[in-house]
């Protein structure tokens, strides 16, 4: 078995690197074509790539836990990632989770969806604000109506409610509380069987 401090990750062989588009420059077809024969997340944003982490296991019983959750609530669909969200044009996302309230819905197609109606992120730890902060930004402006941001780091769930085309706080739950939907009534949870799912 190979340590961590001796593994050494090989690097990118140039010429393939050269057949890429430039930082700034990815289309969406570039885009489409790249997170089809990966096995990393990927986003695009403004023609520029963004590679994501690799979920953890703490990552990953967490979102299968609410993943059980919404399922069981027989409402639309709902699909964990990996699968890309169109938000606008040259703007792509992949949600940890996301929901259509119909799954007969005209924005789901098979290779994206073009809208939901609740996403769902797990906070990575190597840059928190990309789903604090511009993944809220963008979220609002694609016209999500509700966005629960799920905080390992600081043990609590943040539902946000669009209201005015910007989100307000539904509530901030942390353990001991239970994390309430403003869109799905019926959607409540306590939040330390989110943090503490096997």
């Amino acid at each position: 078995m190979i340590s961590d401090s001796a593994y050494t990750a090989p690097s990118p062989d140039p010429a393939l690197a050269a057949l890429l588009p430039p930082q700034g420059e990815w289309s969406e077809q570039d885009y489409l074509w790249l997170s089809g024969r990966t096995r990393h997340l990927v986003e695009l944003v403004d023609g520029a790539i963004e590679v994501l982490p690799m979920p953890t296991d703490e990552h990953q019983r967490i979102l299968m836990f609410l993943y059980r959750l919404l399922y069981g609530l027989g409402i639309g669909i709902v699909l964990p990632a990996p699968l890309r969200l169109r938000l606008a044009s040259g703007r792509f996302r992949e949600p940890d989770l996301l929901l259509l309230l119909d799954a007969a819905d005209p924005r789901r197609h098979n290779e994206w969806w073009d809208g939901a109606d609740l996403v769902v992120e797990v906070v990575s730890p190597d840059d928190p604000q990309r789903d604090l902060v511009t993944k809220r930004a963008e979220y609002a402006q694609s016209g999500i109506p509700e966005y629960w941001i799920i905080g390992p780091q600081v043990q609590h769930i943040t539902v946000l409610s669009l209201k005015a085309g910007q989100y307000v706080e539904h509530g901030v739950f942390e353990r001991g509380t239970i994390a309430t939907s403003a869109l799905l009534p019926e959607l409540q949870t306590a939040v330390d069987a989110v943090f503490d799912a096997e």
